[in-house]
């Protein structure tokens, strides 16, 4: 028996404003927005799904470090693909 994943969804986050802003004072706007749109997402929703002010700024913080350093993916490593345009 084979399950149809076709029509599973994952939620969509909006990206928060402090998190806007944090992109956008460290001048990883460009970085972020280059990241697949899956990653783009997963960040925000890891991010807002925390329950307390310091979980975060921790994860907020991660995210900007691993955008930074362009090697990592929450906490894993990253290798981007190479653009083509």
């Amino acid at each position: 028996m084979t399950r149809d994943f076709s029509r599973l969804t994952r939620p969509r986050y909006p990206i928060p404003a402090y998190v806007k802003d944090a992109l956008l004072s460290r001048g990883l706007m460009d970085a972020y927005q280059g990241r697949p749109p899956y990653q783009q997402n997963d960040y925000i929703g890891w991010i807002t799904r925390a329950k307390q002010k310091e979980t975060k700024e921790k994860r907020l913080n991660q995210m900007l470090e691993e955008l930074e350093a362009d090697d990592r993916y929450m906490g894993m490593e990253y290798t981007p693909k190479q653009r083509t345009d």
